[in-house]
């Protein structure tokens, strides 16, 4: 293939030639590579999240191979790199301790090393918000291929999904309504293949969202981990790439404020994860895209639940796909969606959608006939939360919706866990569980224990949801009447810090307040005795991050990687 005319950032590297270039050339002929891969044609960086740490990335090594080939075809350079992976299942305390750590690597390794072009593969929930963070910094053409969902679960003859069914055997078991036997059985057939959870978690909202967002190809978000038509989207997504890069397409052109608002629509009809909240705040700080808390209540408000997925519903992603996946949900969303936003693939969103085609009205509802009403997250204030909290209304008890009692407070993890079963705490089924200690900076990096479980002495008299409360996130997979993410956070000062056992809190959902009913003098005078409860890590990453990290009503991020710093660099290595 001809060399192209253009000059590419790369060519600041392979194209000189002196001793620089031979420094650049010479190291990487030992790879195997001939004389002409420097002849001037794009050099496409594989950014790898592949890990045995992180289960749902067990295939992306396979699926770099693919990118690989189409990269070839397009008369590209493909040079893989690897970048850390984010096991939600498997890193303590958090995986979204590491989310800004990813990002800083990601950004970094673009930004340092000669390539002209990134995908990035990942798909466990905090690593694709990671690696679209560090891409933005950098801003070239750049382009998605997700990992994919696992194979429905399977259980006694009945489907099981990842995470939302282990919270209901988890406290079947602790009111006596499961076996240990049935539960370790249950245990087995949950996870049947390479993929990332096949409910409406963190992972599938992502993935959706960017595909909402125009940053992968079509039916990505969707496709099974082991299904062969996602190898050939990767190879597909490796010939696109080369073809952005010659076009000199730049992420910042696709992840516009317009791309921003669809994702935020899809997030309220698939029932999405509360987690995406957070990073898509984080990825528009990154780009300088204006978006705020309240969009999402905003922008959201009248879309209803289309999509019938757990943990809002009753199927998994794998039905979805089969149903028409996230092409089918932009067509129901019809008027509403930002129709002229452009994609990756060069159509419009609005072309795949008027493309798209639903095969099952069960899995995929429309506006007229939706599987529940408005919902998305409702964006809370009050004198509880004054930079604002987030609930799930898809997912939680309708009565608690609207719900006064006494607070039962929680002052850390460990409180809560040494506590919970204890016969005489002071907690009914009007009780309102506050835990506190677990924001950014608190535990630190915002665990999922939001979605506390409740006592046993609640669920032996069948109580199984109850209004709760905390700075910390939820998983997406899971459920209840859960208000999370409120800030600011205790260990910030934040008014939960003041919250004492007995205190009564007024939530009216519809009406968008969180309130201490406590008196403002009384408050003043606990705020004199406030003081931070959790041990400050006094090194290392834990440190930098607790130092720096924003709230979650400003994404987490911390507060020196906001914006970007571009693809150029001016000095030479030797």
């Amino acid at each position: 293939m001809p060399a192209d005319t253009r000059k590419y950032r790369s060519a600041k590297a392979y194209g000189k030639i002196d001793r620089d270039g031979f420094i650049h050339r010479s190291w990487m002929k030992n790879q195997g590579l001939p004389d002409d891969v420097f002849d001037g044609r794009p050099v496409i960086g594989i950014c790898n999240t592949w890990s045995e740490l992180a289960p749902c990335h067990g295939h992306l090594r396979e699926l770099a191979e693919h990118v690989k080939r189409g990269v070839w075809e397009a008369g590209g350079l493909p040079l893989e790199f690897p970048a850390m992976a984010l096991g939600e299942t498997q890193m303590r305390p958090t995986a979204m301790l590491f989310r800004n750590l990813l990002a800083m690597e990601v950004e970094e390794s673009i930004r340092a090393n000669p390539i002209d072009g990134v995908v990035l593969l990942g798909g466990c929930d905090k690593t694709t918000p990671g690696q679209l963070m560090g891409a933005a910094s950098v801003d070239l053409p750049t382009i998605v291929v997700s990992a994919g969902p696992m194979l429905n679960g399977t259980f006694k003859g009945r489907q099981i999904g990842s995470g939302t069914d282990v919270w209901r055997f988890s406290e079947d078991v602790r009111a006596g309504a499961m076996s240990m036997e049935d539960f370790l059985a249950a245990e087995a057939g949950m996870s049947r293949s390479s993929g990332t959870c096949m409910t409406m978690g963190t992972a599938s909202t992502i993935a959706s969202l960017i595909e909402a967002m125009g940053l992968c190809l079509p039916d990505n978000a969707a496709l099974p981990a082991v299904d062969a038509r996602r190898r050939t989207l990767a190879h597909l997504s490796g010939r696109r790439i080369v073809e952005l890069v010659r076009a000199d397409v730049r992420l910042s052109q696709i992840a516009t404020r317009a791309a921003f608002e669809n994702a935020i629509l899809m997030h309220a009809a698939i029932g999405g994860s509360t987690n995406a909240v957070i990073h898509l705040l984080a990825l528009a700080g990154r780009l300088g895209v204006p978006l705020a808390l309240e969009d999402f209540d905003a922008i959201g408000r009248t879309t209803p639940l289309l999509v019938n997925l757990m943990p809002s519903g009753a199927f998994l992603m794998e039905d979805f796909c089969y149903a028409g996946g996230v092409g089918a949900v932009l067509k129901a969303l019809g008027p509403a969606l930002r129709a002229d936003a452009v994609t990756v693939c060069g159509r419009t969103i609005g072309d795949i959608a008027a493309a798209a085609a639903c095969y099952n009205d069960q899995v995929i509802g429309t506006r007229d006939r939706p599987f529940g009403p408005s919902s998305g997250v409702w964006v809370l204030g009050g004198n509880l939360c004054p930079q604002g909290a987030i609930i799930k209304p898809s997912a939680a008890t309708p009565a608690l919706l609207r719900h006064e009692g006494r607070a039962v407070v929680f002052e850390d993890i460990e409180d809560y866990k040494a506590r919970l079963d204890d016969p005489d705490l002071p907690i009914d089924e009007r009780s309102v569980m506050v835990l506190k200690g677990c924001g950014p900076k608190g535990y630190p990096g915002m665990p999922e224990v939001g979605n506390m479980a409740l006592p046993a002495k609640l669920l032996n008299r069948g109580v199984r949801d109850l209004l709760r409360i905390s700075d910390a996130r939820m998983s997406g997979t899971a459920f209840g009447a859960v208000i999370l993410h409120v800030a600011p956070e205790s260990e910030a000062g934040g008014p939960l810090g003041l919250v004492e056992t007995g205190d009564v809190i007024r939530f009216d959902g519809p009406a968008r307040r969180l309130d201490l009913l406590v008196e403002d003098r009384t408050l003043a005078s606990r705020r004199q005795n406030w003081r931070p409860t959790q041990k400050r890590p006094s090194r290392g990453w834990a440190k930098l991050y607790v130092d720096t990290v924003q709230q979650a009503d400003k994404g987490c991020d911390l507060d020196f990687l906001a914006g970007a710093s571009g693809a150029e660099v001016e000095r030479e290595s030797h």
